[in-house]
């Protein structure tokens, strides 16, 4: 039997909450992830009958930390007896108080277990693995899906990143103040990758993937929460909610992919739209400045133009200006290239995507290819414009964009 929609964001929402509760005061991360999701689970099949407990965090610490003790006392009986009061004494507080006792600890977990599992010893694929897994609340199965590799080999995944961790003997604590800022660096990153992959995906027949966008903003939500005065969290935030907010006309009825220039701008999500200017606003007048705020100021000038001809380009020349300063990269100067395309003609265009031909982080990508055929296109070349949307359309991966590309070759050709 499956939960209702709002029993299951409930449970989602508590998730990473209740672990960490239950990882600061046990830890065995292991254990505890899989005591959590054995409560998850009786709560998504007791409750929708015998209705929800009055505290429902409480409720789901208890169950887990009945479960965790319970399997802690069977290993240890194994191994060494004095071991097994260890983990029986903070349990027997907790079995006397009952489901809907209060939480052992009021607070919210979220961000530390976040700064574990974006531990810098972990890769990059294995932070995104293990933050969806332990935080996210997603099954190892849903994640193997969303990044198209068999379940297997995520599990393996997530498994050795969890054995890292713990060999770096990292205790359940907020980094120390001198690695903080560097740490949460890595942790907007990797919900800025989880929201990306969402966002578009890099392979697959779907363009978008609503479920992993969902579960970015929700994460980033959390966190902003913690750090309301964090500029960059605020930042991102805003990107998330601005660019989302398009995700209704970014595709067309047979899942086809529809450029910016082209969507039917009525059907944006104009609350998402509003909230993101709003978080925006307030953060570029209050926060010091850093990418994550430019790239969503960005995204809300294009967000706010009522038509695509009416898009304040010298404006986003601007913006993309600042964020080449600040936070140079090949991707920075990719999108700048349309930019200054818009605003000082294709040629000055594609003169700065010639900067990036020797990028070696650019070599094999198609969206350098993709945006030169663009330019072209704009500045008239109509052949070599066929040719590189016919290259790009090779490179890529993704199905929709891969037909998207197709297409316009065709249309160029049909003239």
């Amino acid at each position: 039997m499956r939960p209702s929609p709002r029993v299951e964001d409930l449970l989602r929402e508590l998730a990473p909450q209740v672990l960490g509760a239950l990882v600061r005061r046990y830890g065995h991360f292991d254990a505890c992830e899989d005591a959590v999701q054995e409560a998850l689970l009786a709560a998504a099949l007791q409750w929708p009958e015998q209705g929800r407990p009055a505290n429902p965090r409480a409720w789901l610490v208890t169950v887990a930390s009945r479960r965790l003790t319970d399997q802690l006392r069977s290993d240890e009986s194994r191994r060494r007896r004095e071991d097994v009061t260890a983990a029986r004494e903070p349990a027997d507080e907790l079995l006397a108080a009952g489901p809907d006792a209060a939480a052992p600890v009021d607070r919210d977990d979220t961000l530390t277990l976040l700064f574990l599992c974006c531990h810098p010893a972990l890769t990059p694929a294995s932070q995104v693995a293990l933050t969806l897994r332990a935080v996210g609340g997603l099954t190892t199965a849903e994640i193997a899906r969303a990044f198209l590799v068999p379940e297997a080999t995520m599990a393996q995944r997530i498994s050795r990143a969890k054995q890292r961790i713990k060999a770096a003997g990292t205790t359940f604590e907020m980094p120390p103040e001198s690695e903080r800022d560097a740490r949460l660096r890595v942790v907007l990153h990797v919900l800025y990758l989880i929201f990306n992959e969402g966002y578009t995906t890099s392979s697959g027949p779907e363009l978008q993937r609503s479920d992993l966008t969902a579960e970015a903003i929700r994460l980033t939500r959390a966190v902003h929460r913690q750090l309301p005065d964090d500029g960059e969290v605020a930042g991102l935030l805003a990107l998330m909610l601005l660019s989302d907010a398009r995700r209704p006309a970014r595709t067309g009825p047979t899942g086809e992919l529809i450029p910016l220039a082209e969507q039917d701008r009525s059907l944006w999500d104009r609350r998402s739209i509003a909230e993101g200017v709003e978080v925006i606003t307030r953060a570029l007048a209050t926060t010091r400045l850093g990418p994550y705020q430019l790239q969503a100021a960005i995204a809300a000038v294009h967000d706010e133009a009522s038509r695509a001809e009416d898009t304040d380009w010298p404006q986003i020349l601007g913006l993309y200006d600042l964020l080449d300063k600040v936070a140079p990269s090949p991707v920075v100067t990719l999108n700048r290239a349309v930019a200054v395309a818009m605003v000082r003609g294709p040629q000055a265009g594609l003169d700065l995507l010639a900067e990036l031909d020797a990028d070696d982080r650019m070599a094999g990508s198609h969206r350098l290819v993709s945006v030169r055929a663009h330019l072209l296109e704009m500045a008239g070349d109509t052949e070599a414009a066929v040719a590189g949307y016919r290259d790009a359309a090779r490179r890529t991966t993704s199905l929709p964009e891969q037909r998207h590309l197709e297409a316009r070759a065709r249309r160029l050709t049909d003239r």
